[in-house]
Formats: C-alpha cells, structure tokens, sequence
C-alpha cells in the first residue's frame, strides 16, 4: 500500500462554476474556499503532511483586473480572518512564488502567516501564488550559478521553491481539463495524475477519498519493472 505525504491540486474551474450557478465568476471563488477547507480537513483525517495549492499562476495576470482585485482581496480577508483557527488546527502556511510582485497589504499579510505557523506540524499547506513553474525554474539556475556550484538534480532540488519537501505523489486537477498549466513541472515527474471532470466547488470530500483510496493500490515502478 502506498504512502501518501504530498498532494498537489490545480483548483480549476471556480469561475465557471460562478457562472453557471451565480451569474458571477467571483461567487464561484468564494465558493471555493469552502472546498478549500473541507479537503485541507480530509488532508488531516489522512495523516497527509503536506498540500500544496494552485492558487494563482504567473499567467492569472492576464485575466480581467477587477477578478485579479477580488481574488486578493478574498486571499486577504481568509488570512485575516482564518489565521486564528489555523493555528488552532496546527497548520502551516507556506507561499511560494514571486510574491515581491503581489500587492503591498498582501505581501505583509503572507509574511505574518507564515511567521505565526511556523512551529505548526500537523500540516504543512502550500501556497502557490503568481506562481509559474518556467519561472521557478529559471531562478533555481540562478541562484546555483550565483553560489558557483555544479548545476545537477541534486541542487536543482534543494533551490526550488518547495525545497525540503518531498515531491507529490498525487496530482488533482478538477475542472475537466487535462493539462498541468505550468505547475510544480519539475517536481511532477513522478506524480500520478488524477484529472477529475467536477469544478473545484463541486469536488467533495467522498472525492478525495475515493483517489486517496485508489492511489494505496497503485504499483508504482519509477521507470524499474
């Protein structure tokens, strides 16, 4: 049976699930902060260490800015008004990305999350945001080129973003879109990839179970027989 220590979700789909249910692409958003939490809860009934979250790419900027605006400012609020039952649940948060690029409130706000978590360790959550993964990848060989060491697998892993964490060994990506997006490119190699057709706010929590389930009973070979 296999172990499971990192699930990685690409949480497609909220905007069209705004659409369809709410006339709106932000209700679909804050809709699916409720599923947010609800699998961060099964993530812990699993004894899983680690999640990581796609929560804005480094190609979201192209969407309309009034979407961008809601989109931080419901990032904002979560970590404002949450923090206190995170720390409750001995959750970790941590952001990955080019956060210099976010806005100034949000960027203090990431900051002081990730400083009250930082002893917490039941969970570790991470956050990808204005995160694109030709970038990370692009400031991994400079930060080796800078300490003038051997560019390999080896320090290649230990400068990415998601240094010290083990790779993921599921993929959920909802929506009905089978494409990784510029996601964790690197650290997937391995990954098996569960593509489910629902929309973020419709995937449940019998959902997460039922791949959790489905992936203890796969057999894994990493390229042996």
């Amino acid at each position: 049976m296999n172990p499971i220590k990192h699930v990685a979700i690409i949480m497609d789909g909220n905007g069209r699930w705004g659409v369809k249910h709410k006339q709106s692409r932000n209700a679909g958003h804050r809709a699916g902060l409720n599923t947010v939490d609800l699998i961060i809860n099964h993530c812990i009934n699993h004894k899983i260490k680690f999640l990581t979250l796609y929560t804005f790419s480094s190609e979201n900027w192209k969407r309309p800015k009034n979407e961008i605006v809601f989109l931080f400012k419901l990032l904002e609020n979560f970590l404002q008004k949450k923090i206190s039952k995170i720390i409750e649940k001995d959750i970790k948060l941590k952001f990955i990305g080019e956060l210099n690029k976010l806005p100034t409130k949000l960027q203090k706000l990431i900051k002081l999350s990730e400083k009250k978590t930082f002893n917490k360790k039941t969970l570790q959550v991470n956050i990808a945001l204005n995160y694109g993964s030709k970038i990370e990848l692009i400031n991994t060989v400079k930060k080796i080129k800078r300490k003038k060491i051997t560019i390999n697998e080896k320090n290649i892993d230990n400068n990415l973003y998601t240094k010290h964490l083990p790779n993921p060994d599921i993929l959920i990506r909802t929506g009905n879109t089978n494409r990784l997006s510029n996601f964790l490119l690197w650290q997937l190699s391995y990954t098996e990839i569960f593509f489910e057709k629902k929309l973020w706010p419709d995937f449940k929590g019998k959902d997460f179970d039922k791949i959790m389930n489905k992936f203890k009973n796969i057999k894994r070979n990493f390229g042996s027989i």
